[in-house]
C-alpha cells in the first residue's frame, strides 16, 4: 500500500503548516485509548465481553502475511479508481476522507475479490458465532473508508443507525416504536461492523476514535464543537496490519486526523443480527457467488444480484 499513497494527500494543507506539527505533536503524545486491550483470536470469550461492554473490541493476528498483502492490494486498486473522479480530494467524508460503499456504483465493494476473500475467515466466524449466539446472521454490505495523509480535519462523532422516521429521511432505516417507549439503542445489537487492518493503525494515521459504552445511550451525540479533548483523543491505537475491530454500529464513533506520509483503510464487512434487517442492495453477481465457498455463499445470500442481470461497478463521489 504504497505506490498511490505516497503519491497522494496533502493536498491544499502542507505538511509543515504550523498548525498541523502542534497537531501532531499532540497526537505522537497523547492519541490511544489508555490500556487498550488487543485480543488474540482464541480470546473469544473476552472478546464478546468487551464488545458488549464497550460496543467495540480489537482482535489481532486475524489475517496471515498473505491475506494482508491482498488486501492491501485491493485497497490500493480501488483507492486508484476513486481519487481518478476526485483530483482535488474533496472527498466524500470530508476532505481526503472516503466511504468505500459510498464511493461505488453499487454502494458495495462486494464485487471485488479482495472483499470477497473476508467472507470466510474462520476467527472472525468463530467471534461473530458468540457475539450473535448464532450463526443466522448475514451481510449487509461490505464497505469501509479510508483517509488520505492531509486529512487534517475530524470527522464528528456520528452513529451509523437510527430508528426508522420516514422513507424520505429515513429509507434505510428499520426499527419503529409508535408508542415511542423504545428506541433502537434498547435492543440487542442489531448489526456489527468488521474492519480489517490491511496497514498498521497508529497515532498518526487517522485512528478511529471509538467513545465506551455509547451503543445504549439516549444522550445527544456532542458536535465537534462541544465535543470535549477526551473524547478527540479516545482511539483505537495502536493496532498492528491483519487486526480486526469489531464494533455496534451505534456506538460513538468518528475518523480523526491522517497527518501521516501514507494511507489509512479500514475495509470491511456489515453484518445484520438474526433478527433484523434493513434494505440490502445486490452487490455480488451470481456468477461470482457461485465460486465461494459455503460459508461466504451462507453469508451474501441476500446480497446477489439475479442470474439474469449483471451489476455495473465503477468509481463516484455520490453512490446511487
Amino acid at each position: 500500500m504504497n505506490d498511490i499513497t505516497t503519491n497522494a494527500g496533502w493536498f491544499g494543507t502542507p505538511k509543515d503548516d504550523p498548525r498541523v506539527v502542534q497537531l501532531r505533536q499532540n497526537l505522537t503524545a497523547n492519541n490511544g485509548i489508555k490500556g487498550l486491550e488487543i485480543l488474540k483470536p482464541g480470546d473469544v470469550e473476552r472478546a464478546v465481553a468487551l464488545f458488549h461492554r464497550d460496543g467495540f473490541v480489537a482482535v489481532s493476528d486475524i489475517l496471515n502475511a498473505e491475506q494482508v498483502a491482498i488486501l492491501a492490494s485491493g485497497c490500493d486498486e480501488v483507492v486508484k479508481e476513486i481519487l481518478a473522479v476526485d483530483h482535488d480530494h474533496k472527498g466524500n467524508r470530508g476532505s481526503h476522507r472516503y466511504s468505500f460503499g459510498g464511493s461505488s456504483l453499487t454502494r458495495s465493494q462486494l464485487h471485488h475479490p479482495a472483499w470477497q476473500m473476508l467472507l470466510d475467515i474462520p476467527p472472525v466466524t468463530r467471534i461473530l458465532n458468540a457475539i450473535f449466539g448464532s450463526s443466522h446472521y448475514t451481510l449487509r454490505s461490505a464497505s469501509g473508508d479510508f483517509c488520505l495523509p492531509g486529512a487534517v480535519d475530524y470527522q464528528p462523532l456520528h452513529s451509523d443507525i437510527r430508528d426508522w422516521v420516514d422513507d424520505k429521511r429515513s429509507p434505510f432505516s428499520a426499527f419503529h416504536d409508535p408508542l415511542g417507549h423504545m428506541s433502537i439503542r434498547d435492543l440487542p445489537c442489531p448489526y456489527v461492523c468488521v474492519n480489517f487492518l490491511p496497514q498498521d493503525v497508529t497515532q498518526l494515521n487517522g485512528p478511529t476514535r471509538q467513545i465506551p459504552g455509547t451503543q445504549h445511550s439516549r444522550m445527544p451525540i456532542p458536535s465537534l464543537q462541544d465535543e470535549p479533548e477526551w473524547m478527540r483523543l479516545s482511539t483505537v491505537c495502536s493496532v498492528p496490519a491483519g487486526s480486526i475491530m469489531i464494533r455496534d454500529v451505534r456506538a460513538w464513533h468518528g475518523g480523526t486526523p491522517n497527518v501521516s506520509e501514507t494511507m489509512r483503510a479500514i475495509p470491511n464487512l456489515e453484518i445484520y443480527a438474526p433478527w433484523f434487517r434493513e434494505p440490502i442492495v445486490p452487490g455480488i453477481t451470481y456468477q461470482d457467488y457461485k465460486g465461494l465457498s459455503v460459508e461466504a455463499q451462507r453469508l451474501v445470500q441476500h446480497c446477489v444480484a439475479d442470474s439474469s442481470e449483471g451489476l455495473v461497478t465503477g468509481a463516484t463521489l455520490r453512490a446511487p
